[in-house]
């Protein structure tokens, strides 16, 4: 009798595991942004999966704005699949929801990838600031002024 309730209790501990923690659907990315000079304006955060749409306005997988706040902040992406990503962060000063830019194209706004990749001559690939998501993952990119 005493082995019969072992292996009971064994088997309904493999279906419904003694857990304090809910079970959730995906994984987490925190973006931590460090080196924000200021408190005007809003933080643009843009997570793309899909590289063939990478730094394209209205085409991110998600998209989030919060109030800037120097010297840093943070904002956690929940839910997503296990993927590659991307993310695009700029400090709209002026707060009117798009990356400002001069006469070439050069955003007068400061902005980062993720993996710090810093543009040379052009925007860098999807591949250069991919971020393998494959349990909840912190990263941090700091602002280019």
């Amino acid at each position: 009798m005493f082995k019969f309730a072992i292996g009971i209790f064994s088997l309904s501990y493999f279906f419904f595991p003694l857990t304090t923690k809910a079970l959730k659907e995906g994984y987490d990315l925190t973006v931590k942004v460090t080196s924000i000079q200021h408190n005007k304006g809003l933080i643009e955060f843009a997570l793309y999966k899909n590289p063939a749409v990478f730094t394209q306005a209205g085409k991110t997988h998600r998209l989030a704005r919060i109030d800037s706040k120097a010297p840093e902040v943070k904002f956690q992406f929940t839910g997503l699949d296990a993927s590659n990503y991307a993310v695009v962060v700029y400090h709209d000063e002026n707060s009117n929801k798009i990356c400002d830019k001069n006469f070439f194209g050069i955003p007068t706004e400061a902005y980062a990838f993720s993996n710090n990749m810093r543009p040379k001559l052009s925007t860098p690939s999807f591949e250069e600031c991919s971020v393998k998501l494959d349990n909840d993952k912190v990263i941090t990119i700091k602002m280019v002024y």
